[in-house]
């Protein structure tokens, strides 16, 4: 018998590990850009950094809360998936200046705005 050593979806990802690992990479890029990127980026370009990891604490945070809820099965990985495109696009977008990915940055903040109202309507629906 042949096992398959796929890497699992991120629908299949636990979410309060997942979150946990999204937070903690959350408070390293935090202090990587209030300590190394200070004085190397403009202020905006800071900023833009910043805001990035404010959205991936977000979501951690509610992917730390979710991981706890059995019923939610869908919004983690909208969570997740928003998160990596929102805040992964703007960290890029500091650190290289490609201005091209502000256009990608808006379907990571849907998919997160998305995650958040499935989560609503999952919990209201589970009970």
């Amino acid at each position: 018998m042949r096992l398959s050593r796929s890497a699992p979806s991120a629908a299949s990802l636990p979410a309060f590990p997942t979150g946990a690992i999204l937070a903690a990479l959350g408070v390293a890029l935090g202090a990587f850009a209030a300590h190394a990127l200070k004085a190397r980026l403009t202020p905006e370009l800071l900023t833009n950094f910043e805001t990035g990891v404010r959205y991936q604490m977000y979501a951690a945070l509610a992917l730390l809360v979710l991981g706890t809820r059995p019923e939610q099965r869908r919004a983690p990985a909208l969570l997740l998936a928003g998160a990596v495109i929102f805040s992964g696009t703007l960290y890029i977008l500091a650190l290289t200046g490609v201005k091209w990915l502000g256009a990608v940055t808006p379907i990571g903040g849907v998919l997160l705005i998305a995650g958040f109202v499935l989560a609503a309507l999952d919990a209201r629906h589970s009970g």
